[in-house]
């Protein structure tokens, strides 16, 4: 049985959702001993998008794109990204967020800061990363402090700060 439209788009909407509350709920734990920050849903463009989290903290800056696709295949090689054998634009689009990012926050705050991307997958049902991306992180949602907690520190507490409170001010996204 083949669904209407609007029910898989409200399907779809919902899951992603979902994974983003998820997430949500893994970032407030890796920020509980406060060298994190992050926000969520930053709104972008004109068109409505937004970046789904941005995480600031010892590590870097990132911005996350969570993919909600429980029980899924998932199979990653190169710039090839796969859920159930098809193919979706989930680099590059990360990509984009994390160039648009640097972008924005460089210009705000005066300083060249990178932005780098992760994509969070949210109960994926088997995960392959054959070749990974050189410029995109993947990781689960289970992973993703386990993945944090792994990064070298690169930015001083002050330019935590500094970085965050750009982050948090909407005038830095238009």
């Amino acid at each position: 049985m083949v669904r209407p439209p609007a029910k898989r788009e409200t399907r779809a909407w919902t899951q992603g959702a979902h994974g983003e509350e998820t997430v949500a709920a893994e970032l407030w734990r890796i920020s509980r001993p406060g060298a994190w920050r992050y926000v969520h849903s930053v709104p972008v463009g004109a068109k409505g998008s937004d970046i789904d989290h941005v995480l600031v903290g010892p590590g870097g800056v990132f911005t996350l794109n969570t993919k909600a696709h429980p029980g899924a295949r998932i199979w990653v090689g190169g710039n090839t990204f796969m859920v159930n054998g098809h193919k979706q634009p989930y680099l590059r689009n990360s990509r984009h967020e994390a160039a648009r990012a640097s972008r924005l926050l460089t210009a705000a705050t005066g300083s060249s800061i990178e932005a780098r991307s992760v994509i969070v997958l949210v109960d994926p049902g088997n995960l392959t990363i054959r070749t990974p991306p050189p410029d995109v992180a993947i990781t689960t949602r289970r992973g993703l402090q386990r993945w944090v907690s792994a990064l070298l520190p690169v930015l001083s507490d002050q330019e935590v700060e500094t970085i965050f409170t750009h982050v948090r001010r909407s005038s830095t996204w238009t």
